[in-house]
């Protein structure tokens, strides 16, 4: 009976692992799919594709990382670096100068 049970257990993690690999396959082509389309400015591209590899790394972190099972510990953790990492992101772009954005585009 034990032997029975761990077999379905294995089983339904193997069904969800694989679900999100199928989701990370297809949020790789999406990404590259909407690489080749222009949105009108170089800015709206990055923001579509970063929103994209955000939605994949949460994925990522998610489930085969097991931070859905966590304690608010880890979400406080997790919250925390994702506000350094766009304070960052915010101030490396205030840096530069005007006329670099301008060629950027």
């Amino acid at each position: 009976m034990s032997d029975n049970h761990n077999a379905h257990d294995i089983q339904k993690h193997v069904k969800k692992y694989l679900f999100v690999f199928y989701a990370l396959i297809v949020g790789t082509v999406v990404t590259v799919a909407v690489s080749k389309v222009h949105f009108g400015s170089v800015t709206m591209n990055i923001a579509i594709a970063l929103f994209i590899a955000c939605i994949k790394g949460f994925l990522v972190a998610g489930y085969f990382m097991h931070l859905i099972s966590e304690k608010k510990m880890i979400y406080g953790i997790l919250i925390a670096t994702v506000f350094f990492f766009a304070s960052l992101m915010y101030l490396t772009l205030w840096s530069l100068e005007p006329t670099s954005l301008i060629h950027m585009k």
